[in-house]
C-alpha cells in the first residue's frame, strides 16, 4: 500500500469523512443511526461516526472496523480527510486501516478474496497544508502496522508451522534486513553456559530449546534495554497437562517472544535512539519420558536451584534463566519482561489489560502511560516480600508454584524477581489475557501483537 500526503482531493476517488458526535450534515435524512456507525452519503463520499471526542486508541478500532467490514470490496484509491486534524490522530487512523486488511486465511486453500488496495492499493491524507509531523506520523503508522501484521501471522500460526528454530529463523531475518545483530544459541550453548531451566522444560520435545538474541545498537544512545519474551510455541503443560478443551490455543504462548521480536525489528526500522538487547527463550513443553517430572530439583543460569511443583509453570522457567543471562550479560538500564504467564491474571483483570508487576514507582508510570496512549493496556499489581514466602522450598531455593488457588499472577512475578539480581528497573508484564483475544476481527481467539505499540511508545520516550 503507497500512503501519501495530499493537500486536494482528485475527483472520482471515495472520500472518508470523519465526524465526530454533534456534527450536522446538510442531509438529516442520512445520518439516524447511533454512535460509531456507518452510512454511504454518495457515491463518492463515506462519513464515518466517531462519537464525541473519541481518545486515540478508538480511532484505530474505528477504522479497523471500517474497513474489516468491507474489506473486499475497497477501490484501489482511497482518500481519508484529516483536515484540521493532529499527527498523532492521523496516526492512529492509518494505522488502524491497515489493520483492517488483515487477512487470516492463512491455510486456507480457496480462501475469500481480499481487496488489492491493501497490497496495491494507494490511501492518500488530504490535509489544508504539507505539514512534516504528519509524514512523519505516516511513516510510523505504516510501519507499525507492518510490523504487526507480521507479528498476527506468527501469533495465529500452529504449532507444526512455528517452533524455536522458526522464530529463530524469524528474528535472524529480520536483522539481516534491518540491520542489527541476531546470534542464536542453540542446545550445545545452552549446556554450556548452564541454561538448566530452560533445558529442562525442553526435554520432552523433538525440537531443541534454544535461546534468541538480538542487539540492535543506534549510532547515538545513552541507554541500554533488555527486553525478554517467554517464548514457548506450544504448551500441553507437560507432566502437568492441560485439559483438552481449550489446549489448541497454545500455540500462543510466544506472545511475549512475539512482542520482543515485533519491537526490535520496529525500533531498527524508526531508529529509536536506545539500545535494545532482545532476549527470548524458546522451547516446546511438551509431554514424553524424558520430561521434567513434579518433584524435580533443577539448576539454572543464575545458579539458583528450584524445585519444581507443577511442570505447567514452565513459562517462569524459561525466563528465570532469560532474565539472569539479560541483566548479566548486557548490564541494561532497564528490563522489561512481557509473557503470557498465568490464567490467574486473566481471572483478575479478564481481557482488557495487562499485569504490570515492578518494584520502580517511576518505569510503572512510564509503561502504564504508554498503555494509556496506545490502547494497550496495563494495571499494576503488587509485588510485596509478604509473598516470598509462597515460593520458599523446603529443598531448594526456590519453588515454582505455590499450588494454592490465589495470587498466582503475583506469586509467578515474585519468582522471576528472584533471578534479576535486584535490578533497580525491572518490570514484568503478564500479558496472557492481551496478546491473544476475542474480536469482532476473528471468528475465534487470535492474535492481537499487543505490546509492539506499547513498546514503541515506551522506547521512543514520547510519554
Amino acid at each position: 500500500m503507497q500512503i501519501k500526503q495530499i493537500l486536494e482531493a482528485p475527483e472520482n476517488v471515495l472520500l472518508i469523512r470523519p465526524f465526530e458526535q454533534g456534527f450536522e450534515p446538510e442531509n438529516q435524512a442520512m445520518f439516524k443511526a447511533e454512535k460509531g456507525e456507518m452510512w454511504w452519503y454518495s457515491s463518492k463520499e463515506l462519513w464515518i461516526g466517531l462519537g464525541k471526542s473519541p481518545q486515540l486508541p478508538a480511532v484505530i478500532k474505528v477504522f479497523r472496523s471500517l474497513l474489516f467490514k468491507r474489506k473486499d470490496r475497497w477501490p484501489n484509491e482511497i482518500v481519508l480527510d484529516c483536515k484540521g486534524r493532529k499527527p498523532e490522530w492521523i496516526e492512529n487512523a492509518v494505522n488502524g486501516i491497515i489493520l483492517g486488511g488483515y487477512d487470516l486465511q492463512l491455510y486456507k486453500t480457496e480462501p475469500k478474496p481480499l481487496s488489492a488496495f491493501f497490497k496495491t492499493g494507494t490511501l492518500s491524507v488530504l490535509t489544508e497544508k504539507q505539514v512534516p509531523e504528519i509524514d512523519q506520523a505516516l511513516n510510523v503508522a505504516h510501519k507499525t502496522a507492518l510490523v504487526q501484521l507480521r507479528i498476527m501471522d506468527l501469533m495465529n500460526a500452529p504449532s507444526n508451522y512455528k517452533n524455536p528454530a522458526t522464530l529463530a529463523e524469524w528474528a535472524k531475518e529480520s536483522g539481516e534486513n534491518n540491520g542489527y545483530k541476531v546470534t542464536v544459541l542453540d542446545k550445545s550453548r545452552l549446556e554450556e553456559l548452564g541454561m538448566h531451566a530452560l533445558l529442562a522444560v525442553g526435554k520432552g520435545s523433538e525440537a531443541p530449546p534454544l535461546m534468541i538474541v538480538s542487539e540492535y545498537e543506534p549510532e547515538h544512545y545513552t541507554k541500554t534495554v533488555a527486553l525478554v519474551g517467554k517464548g514457548v510455541t506450544f504448551d500441553t503443560g507437560g507432566i502437568s497437562i492441560k485439559t483438552a478443551a481449550n489446549m489448541h490455543l497454545m500455540k500462543s504462548d510466544m506472545g511475549g517472544a512475539a512482542a520482543v521480536l515485533g519491537a526490535v525489528e520496529l525500533a531498527a526500522q524508526l531508529k529509536i535512539p536506545v539500545r535494545i538487547i532482545g532476549v527470548i527463550p524458546s522451547t516446546e513443553n511438551s509431554v514424553d519420558g524424558l520430561s521434567m517430572k513434579p518433584g524435580d530439583v533443577i539448576g539454572s543460569y543464575s545458579g539458583k536451584t528450584i524445585e519444581v511443583i507443577d511442570t505447567d509453570a514452565e513459562g517462569r522457567l524459561i525466563l528465570a534463566d532469560g532474565l539472569s543471562y539479560a541483566i548479566r550479560e548486557f548490564k541494561p538500564d532497564t528490563v522489561i519482561d512481557l509473557a503470557t504467564l498465568t490464567g490467574s491474571v486473566i481471572q483478575t483483570l479478564g481481557y482488557e489489560a495487562a499485569g504490570l508487576f515492578t518494584p520502580n514507582n517511576a518505569l510503572a508510570e512510564s509503561l502504564a502511560q504508554a498503555g494509556d496512549i496506545t490502547g494497550e493496556r496495563m494495571w499494576r499489581l503488587p509485588i510485596w516480600d509478604s509473598y516470598k514466602e509462597e515460593i520458599a522450598s523446603d529443598i531448594a531455593d526456590v519453588k515454582n508454584y505455590h499450588g494454592k488457588p490465589l495470587a498466582g499472577a503475583i506469586v509467578a512475578a515474585k519468582f522471576l524477581e528472584a533471578f534479576t539480581d535486584e535490578h533497580p528497573a525491572w518490570a514484568h508484564l503478564d500479558i496472557a489475557g492481551t496478546a491473544f483475544g476475542d474480536t469482532e476481527f476473528a471468528p475465534g481467539r487470535a492474535g492481537t501483537a499487543y505490546g509492539v505499540r506499547l513498546l514503541r511508545v515506551f522506547l521512543s520516550g514520547i510519554i
